[in-house]
């Protein structure tokens, strides 16, 4: 690898001197790092962000009191015996509980130097970390329209140079090898990236197709002209695509020349003049003291006339020289190749200079920048009137040749041959030093587009065309002769000297990189490099087979889980962003085969990407690529994701929140991409499912955690109470939206955990209290402005009323438990004192008063709405009630069912109701196991809708046959079953259907089924209450007008009993009589 570094122009380390530059005479030289554009290491505490140009630290206020919040309850719980830095102590935050206990303990233990070093890591850390949120940040605003995407992709690749910078040369500490190497890897993966990024941006301004200006052509035409305009004719694409894998690979070995002069201070050429001068030579010749094969003579054909050597330093100079002129026709600029010729001090560096730009110095590259650079020179124009268009052009190419093969023949030196070769498509001589991929590809795409250009330009000599024509099928016809053959050949026959050693197309360039006979070993071993892999599909245009290769990379496990990342992070993370840069690239102008090619597997690799960043905690980050997924892949990512933060901090599922309102739409607007209301509407509907459980749990933690399934249903309900941004469109409409939504869900829940807290016990029904916690404050603004800013007006203020109903029967549901516990908790106590007894009278008093408060409503009844909308219809319409329950026994226990009982079950649920009702309402009751959930059984009703019941208004409001049935299961008075069993509902839905299937909700038949079941309990607890009031001396005054109201026929309470519980009411009166009467007794004892 570090071979393989140090030769890559792309990726040279300025730090690792080579013997050459001992020879070099640099105006200025720097061996240590102190020019670094990065001096000074960020602090720990600190988060490395990028503007695209430098590295700034950025205080996040919010985040900084989050974490201090954090620290305090850390330092409480540890006792304070360790300190850490505030960013290690939010990733400590955010590890798993399992990891907690060992990264206490090793943070505890380990010593001072040790967490200096463990700090500065992470800093690395933070700045390959930073490029998710930078990248994030570009592609959200080219998705805004404020950048295009070749401006998009230029920023990519500043980006990945800046931290490949920031990586390699941001620290003036010393490191270890091991860190060293590993810090070069991290940097010259990024330079990988940053490269790929460059070629797709060379190929976006290919799909520009450039038009050569108007007023530079020139009338007689020119060969600089005409191989310009052969380049950029749209018709030959193989033309442009060399020039711009050229220009591309120039670029690259440009900007490593730029690096190396930012952290040196100087980078190859930055010689004194006449450093070509022999001046260990001279000095030789001078004293006398010149060996016989030294040269006697210090002009530049000594060596070749007197068959002589100069001295070894100056040869070495010399080949130094070389080395550098290469480097800088490598990085495409000859003008300052030139430069260093002409500055060297030797005729001969004259002479190279002229070669490299002939015909009075123009630069014959052909490309729009050379044609504007020349300007209108009419140098080649002049001497190609006199001897033709490209005669002149081909005898520079057969001088270059010839002056290749001569020099590489007496071994004078490999980039001398080498400069000559890339003048005239040698590849023999060119390859041999190109000991990196880059060097080679570029070699290799610049001789053959020379090649092409010099063939083009033979149509313009008479008979030349037929003549390259003829000498190539012989080519063909004897593969056995090279080009030996053709040394004697003339100008006549060029290019046919380099012809053989061109490739046919594309797919020949990539077999010559790959053989190992031509190319050096560091070359075949680049092409099985992941970048150049991407590269190489790229120049082909095989995207589908570029989008398998990234796939396969990054999910390498043939079990593919949808939810689980595979692959390095910075490959996901490029391939996300390449998906997306092709699909905006190529739109509309795909086949339907790459089209579906690049929508499936793109979307898995932006899933995955999805997947990586959620997982790394930067849900932030999310929203930007899922808004690019399909509408069910959307759907699900963020689903998943709420229901797996559902128990985190609250900062945390807002920044979800957050995402998914700023680049989602709010409600569906087309089928392919998700909305915001769809991902919320699902997670409210899987919240209210059975959860599969294991088969040997206990029967009574089974029926416990369903008790405790109430509060995991009430948290998702938090999603619906956050405040939209207000940056996204109809924030306050959205917002009227949520609320409703979160009533409407909630008033859902409230019945459900209504009919499953009807135990007499202290605890409180945990799920309703936090809906209400949830609600206080989004309800706390005037709420009849906020819906009538939406039609759904009439709907919202029936949610609102029934929440304040719930909210009223919650009330009096807790001051009843309140005095339940502080009653049990006297009566443990046999010296109770005499505050506890008047505190126990108090909240008894208080229990009464509520419960009397919400029976004693005449106006607006508790679950009566006389707006309720009513049902019509012609054809026959039946009801449904769709419940998910546990059978329970009076200790408790959970019964576990089995065919046997569920067919005893249904049998009684028939037998609730008389035969004609099962025969007129054909009703229909069905029990079976729960597929998810071996505690649980499914029943199911259905029955005739009829007038009041399902049709029309519904005068009783007592919820109609199909919760007259439910209430017997409910309240354990089940006809011919096991005496005492009750249902503990987990999931409860009523609806209208027709023809099987379900049109609309009948909420009258739950609201019904809660009136039955809970109005007849508060009543019972209110005698119970009152039983223990007059017990303790102290009758209550509302007893008599709790009898009236059971009593009283217009209050419509007592159908609402059952037979068992007005027993109990009996009882309880009965009870209470007789400690009345015993209280009147004691009072006439003392008056007497």
């Amino acid at each position: 690898m570090d071979i393989d570094m140090e030769a890559s122009p792309s990726s040279f380390d300025p730090n690792d001197l080579s013997i050459r530059e001992q020879f070099r005479r640099y105006g200025k030289r720097h061996t240590s790092l102190g020019n670094s554009p990065h001096p000074e290491t960020p602090s720990s505490s600190s988060k490395i962000l990028f503007d695209g140009n430098n590295i700034q630290i950025r205080p996040n206020a919010a985040l900084f009191l989050e974490e201090i919040k954090q620290e305090v309850e850390n330092f409480e719980s540890d006792g304070g015996t360790h300190q850490s830095s505030i960013r290690q102590l939010k990733r400590r935050s955010l590890m798993e509980d399992d990891f907690a206990g060992f990264d206490n303990f090793s943070r505890r233990t380990s010593s001072p130097l040790k967490s200096s070093k463990i700090e500065e890591d992470d800093v690395y850390g933070d700045v390959l970390e930073s490029t998710f949120a930078l990248f994030a940040s570009l592609l959200d605003s080219s998705l805004q329209k404020l950048m295009t995407i070749p401006d998009l992709i230029l920023r990519f690749e500043k980006a990945c140079r800046n931290v490949s910078e920031s990586i390699r040369y941001g620290s003036n500490g010393r490191h270890r090898v091991v860190e060293d190497k590993l810090m070069r890897q991290k940097a010259r993966l990024l330079l990988d990236e940053a490269a790929s990024w460059s070629l797709l941006c060379n190929f976006c301004n290919l799909a520009e197709n450039e038009e050569l200006p108007q007023d530079l052509l020139l009338f007689p035409t020119t060969s600089h002209l005409e191989a310009c305009k052969f380049v950029m004719n749209e018709d030959d694409h193989t033309a442009q695509l060399c020039l711009r894998i050229v220009q591309w690979l120039e670029g690259l070995a440009s900007k490593a020349l730029d690096l190396e002069n930012k952290v040196r201070g100087c980078y190859v050429g930055s010689y004194l003049p006449s450093s070509g001068v022999w001046h260990n030579t001279q000095r030789l010749l001078k004293r006398g003291h010149a060996a016989a094969a030294t040269v006697q003579h210090l002009d530049f054909d000594a060596p070749t006339r007197e068959i002589a050597q100069q001295h070894p330093d100056d040869k070495k100079q010399d080949e130094s020289l070389l080395e550098d002129i290469w480097t800088l026709l490598r990085a495409g600029r000859l003008d300052e190749a030139c430069e260093l010729c002409r500055t060297a001090g030797q005729a001969c560096d004259f002479f190279m200079a002229a070669t490299l730009c002939p015909f009075g110095g123009l630069n014959l590259f052909p490309s729009v920048e050379a044609l504007l650079k020349n300007g209108k020179s009419r140098i080649l124009q002049a001497i190609e009137l006199e001897s033709g268009i490209g005669r002149q052009w081909c005898l520079w190419k057969w001088a270059s040749y010839n002056a290749s093969e001569k020099i590489a023949d007496q071994e004078a030196g490999k980039y001398e041959a080498a400069i000559y070769a890339a003048q005239c498509s040698n590849l023999k001589r060119l390859l041999p030093i190109c000991t990196d991929w880059e060097s080679a590809c570029w070699a290799i795409a610049k001789s053959w587009l020379d090649v092409q250009i010099d063939l083009e330009l033979s149509r313009y000599q008479p008979g030349r065309l037929e003549i390259l024509r003829s000498d190539g099928e012989e080519i063909d016809l004897s593969p056995g002769h090279g080009d030996e053959a053709l040394q004697s050949v003339g100008t006549e026959s060029w290019p046919r000297h380099v012809l053989r050693q061109q490739p046919r197309d594309l797919s020949a360039l990539f077999q010559k990189l790959h053989s190992g006979d031509i190319v050096h070993d560091s070359v075949s071993r680049g092409c099985k490099e992941q970048h150049r892999q991407i590269e190489m599909n790229l120049m082909v245009g095989d995207i589908p087979h570029l989008l398998d290769l990234l796939w396969s990379w990054i999910s390498p496990s043939e079990e593919y889980n949808e939810f689980r990342v595979h692959g390095d992070p910075q490959m996901i993370r490029f391939g996300a962003h390449l998906v997306l840069v092709l699909r905006y690239l190529v739109d509309g102008q795909i086949k339907d085969a790459f089209r579906e090619k690049l929508l499936t597997v793109g979307d898995r690799i932006l899933h995955m990407y999805a997947m990586f960043l959620f997982s790394k905690q930067h849900e932030e980050l999310v929203g930007v690529y899922a808004s690019q997924l399909a509408r069910h892949c959307c759907i699900d990512l963020f689903v998943y994701m709420m229901e797996l933060r559902l128990e985190w901090r609250v900062s945390v599922k807002y920044k979800i929140f957050q995402s998914a309102m700023e680049y989602l739409p709010f409600s569906p607007e087309d089928d392919s991409k998700g909305s915001f209301e769809e991902i919320i509407d699902r997670v409210l509907s899987r919240s209210r499912e059975t959860k599969p459980r294991k088969h040997d749990e206990n029967s009574l933690d089974v029926a416990e955690q369903h008790r405790w399934q109430s509060l995991q249903k009430a948290m998702v309900v938090q999603w619906l109470c956050f405040t939209p941004p207000s940056t996204i469109n109809n924030a306050e409409l959205i917002k009227a939206k949520l609320l409703l939504k979160a009533l409407i869900h909630s008033n859902t829940l409230f019945r459900e955990f209504a009919l499953i807290s009807m135990w007499r016990s202290p605890m409180m029904p945990k799920g309703a209290h936090m809906l209400l916690s949830y609600l206080a404050e989004p309800l706390k603004q005037p709420t009849d402005n906020l819906f009538k800013s939406f039609d759904e007006f009439h709907d919202s203020s029936e949610s609102l009323d029934e929440f304040q109903d719930w909210r009223e029967y919650y009330s009096c549901d807790a001051t009843y438990r309140n005095w339940l516990k502080i009653e049990m908790e006297n009566e443990q106590d046999p010296l109770v004192s005499l505050e506890e007894r008047q505190r126990a009278v108090g909240a008894a008093k208080e229990t009464l008063d509520s419960s009397m408060l919400l029976l004693q409503r005449e106006e607006f009844p508790w679950m009566v709405y006389v707006d309720d909308p009513i049902y019509e219809s012609e054809d026959p319409t039946y009801l449904e009630l769709h419940a998910t329950a546990m059978l329970c026994l009076p200790s408790g226990e959970c019964m576990s069912p089995d065919y046997a009982l569920c067919t005893a079950l249904t049998s009684a649920l028939y037998s609730s109701v008389s035969e004609d009702v099962v025969s007129n309402r054909k009703l229909m009751a069905n029990v079976s196991i729960s597929t998810t959930d071996n505690f649980c059984i499914e029943v199911l009703l259905r029955c005739l809708a009829v007038e009041g019941d399902g049709l029309g208004r519904h005068e009783l409001n007592d919820g109609g046959v199909l919760a007259t049935i439910m209430a017997t299961g409910f309240k354990g008075e089940l006809v011919q079953f096991r005496a005492g069993v009750t249902m503990e509902i987990s999931r409860l839905d009523a609806w209208y259907s027709n023809e099987g299937l379900l049109e609309r909700p009948a909420a009258y038949i739950v609201r019904g089924l809660c009136r039955r079941c809970c109005l007849p309990e508060i009543i019972l607890r209110c005698m119970q209450v009152s039983v223990s009031l007059v017990e303790s001396g102290n009758p209550p005054e509302c007893h008599d007008e709790l009898i009236d109201i059971v009593a009283s026929s217009e209050d419509g309470y007592l159908h609402l009993f059952s037979q068992h519980q007005l027993q109990e009411f009996l009882l309880f009166e009965r009870e209470y009589s007789i400690y009345k009467m015993e209280l009147e007794e004691e009072t006439l004892v003392e008056d007497s």
